[in-house]
């Protein structure tokens, strides 16, 4: 009966989002709610009151909601401040006024921010950089939160971005020895998104009719955008300050690399030294908090509310009746074939589940079931990464909303536009994996 609800919660979340009936913030509340009180009815209750449930979930995902808050404000002010200024000239200097080639850049420069892990800060600095240029020619900026979005679901297979780290913890192995044999493969993909870029361009190269920076219309302002021309805009900058402010957000990625303090930790003391640094008038840090409170309102509210949809699912049981009814339909002539179904099966699972419930709940049942045909934990670490970059499309990463909102699309385009091409580079990492023996196809008995 938990196995029924759960999948049936899942589909109805997803469907209730996908049609535009209602919000992801909506829908994260209510769903898990009404699910959670049928299944009590239906089962007699749980161990577990209700409202645990949602304040566990909530405790559980709070210090994710106040990293991001403090993280948008601190580069928000760095963005007010003009840090980023030099950054998208080089772009410009680099690229020219190609569309095809501004989109590789877009994805070369996703890679690199990527390299701390960290999908919110590579979300964050690409799009801070990007956007204006995408912005003045006009083009589609679906195409700049896709290309972005795929370069963190690779990059983000770093031991310290997460997955990595949940694989080696949950199977009880070196992360190193997950990663390391991993590093080709993630190349190998990488080149991929590359090659998927500039076609990507070429295709807005031919919509826009090459059209240059100095044809295109001028863009309102509206804070990030091209507004620099706007004398209020302009009295923000702190040129003299940006060697300062480089030097903060360059120790600020080195601490949260190093983990010297919690992330959450980290960005408030960042925002408190940025905001002082830049404006030392109180009024004006007021008025920076309010100015960027749009951006922040919307995701740490979608966060809090994922807080309750992953209390419900982990606490009435649904998720471990979910994973074991997987086992339960695999005939035992695949018992062999774990392995790639782990691969396969991490694009759907990680995508409906969060990581730790993937990653601590059906990966050790997994696993265990695949030792009996000769296949070992560190191969099934490996095999359940391949779903990354279709997981960071779930409604329950938070890390998506603030790429949806930085970007300015709608949840569901950007799902229905990303999730083809998020599956083809779960792919190519599926192919390149097998062929250079990081799992087997077989297992043996």
């Amino acid at each position: 009966m938990l196995t029924v609800l759960g999948y049936g919660m899942v589909v109805v979340f997803m469907g209730l989002i996908m049609a535009r009936r209602l919000s992801p913030l909506v829908a994260l509340i209510l769903v898990p709610i009404a699910f959670a009180l049928l299944a009590s009815a239906m089962v007699g209750g749980f161990t577990m009151p209700l409202k645990d449930m949602m304040v566990d979930g909530i405790s559980r995902i709070a210090p994710t909601a106040v990293m991001l808050m403090f993280a948008v404000l601190y580069f928000g002010i760095m963005i007010d401040a003009g840090l980023f200024d030099p950054m998208i000239g080089l772009i410009l200097r680099l690229v020219g006024h190609d569309p095809a080639r501004i989109v590789v850049g877009n994805a070369v420069l996703a890679m690199l921010i990527g390299l701390d892990g960290d999908g919110s800060t590579t979300y964050m600095i690409t799009v801070s950089a990007m956007l204006p240029v995408y912005q003045r020619l006009r083009m589609d900026t679906l195409k700049l939160a896709g290309v972005t979005m795929l370069c963190s679901g690779v990059m983000n297979l770093t031991p310290w971005g997460g997955p990595t780290a949940r694989a080696a913890t949950a199977l009880h192995v070196d992360p190193t020895e997950v990663f390391l044999p991993f590093i080709p493969v993630m190349i190998v993909a990488l080149v991929g998104i590359a090659g998927f870029a500039w076609w990507l361009g070429l295709c807005e190269r031919r919509r826009l009719g090459r059209l240059t920076l100095e044809t295109a219309a001028p863009v309102p302002a509206d804070g990030m955008g091209d507004d620099a021309e706007d004398p209020a805009v302009t009295a923000l900058k702190r040129p003299r300050l940006r060697w300062i402010n480089a030097a903060l957000t360059a120790a600020l990625m080195t601490g949260l690399v190093m983990g010297l303090l919690p992330m959450s930790v980290l960005f408030m003391a960042g925002f408190a030294l940025a905001v002082l640094i830049n404006y030392r008038d109180l009024a004006e840090q007021r008025r920076r908090v309010i100015h960027h409170a749009g951006n922040v309102l919307p995701v740490v509210s979608v966060i809090f509310a994922a807080g309750i949809f992953t209390g419900i699912l982990q606490h009435t049981g649904m998720v471990e009746a979910m994973s074991r009814s997987f086992l339960a339909v695999l005939p035992e002539s695949l018992g062999p074939y774990l392995a790639v179904i782990t691969a396969v099966a991490s694009l759907p699972f990680t995508f409906f589940m969060s990581n730790d419930a993937f990653y601590f709940g059906v990966l050790p049942v997994l696993s265990e079931a695949a030792s009996h045909y000769g296949i070992t934990p560190l191969q099934m670490a490996r095999a359940s990464l391949i779903g990354q970059p279709v997981h960071l499309l779930s409604p329950l990463v938070p890390a998506t909303y603030l790429l949806v909102a930085l970007t300015r699309v709608d949840f569901a385009d950007f799902q229905r536009f990303t999730l083809k091409w998020a599956a083809l580079v779960c792919a190519v990492l599926l192919l390149a994996s097998l062929m250079l023996g990081l799992f087997p196809w077989v297992g043996t008995r």
